[in-house]
């Protein structure tokens, strides 16, 4: 969802071509499988536009010198990510809520709680914090 709630606010803000925006899962359990259908449902609810050919993929340790940021939702996902990649001398890992002024809360998990619209409005606020601060 993070993903495509970013390219979202990067287009309503006309920046879109500044931004390479992509999302990558740091177990191999999801690994080509499409989105999620409740994430689906709940990113249609609030009219964000989805690839229905999006599945998803593992983080691999090229991706550190790839991207410029790499959040995560959550503490475990920030953990598996610095197993995955090694050190962070560059300081380009964060979690998406610091973004929005809570430097240590995770986004709410719907895996676990089924609550998609906390997750999207977690997501939302935390991808507008990104979205200022960069």
């Amino acid at each position: 969802m993070a993903e495509f709630i970013m390219k979202a606010l990067v287009k309503a803000h006309g920046v879109d071509e500044e931004f390479e925006i992509a999302s990558a899962a740091v177990s191999d359990e999801e690994r080509g499988n499409p989105i999620y259908p409740p994430a689906q449902r709940c990113l249609r609810q609030h009219g964000v536009w989805f690839d229905f050919h999006k599945t998803a993929r593992r983080v691999v340790p090229t991706d550190y010198d790839d991207y410029d940021l790499l959040v995560c939702m959550d503490q475990s996902n920030l953990r598996l990510l610095r197993w995955i990649i090694g050190d962070d001398p560059e300081d380009k890992v964060r979690l998406l809520m610091s973004f929005a002024g809570r430097p240590h809360a995770s986004v709410a998990d719907p895996w676990y709680t089924d609550d998609f619209e906390q997750a999207f409005q977690d997501i939302l606020l935390g991808c507008e914090g990104m979205l200022k601060t960069l």
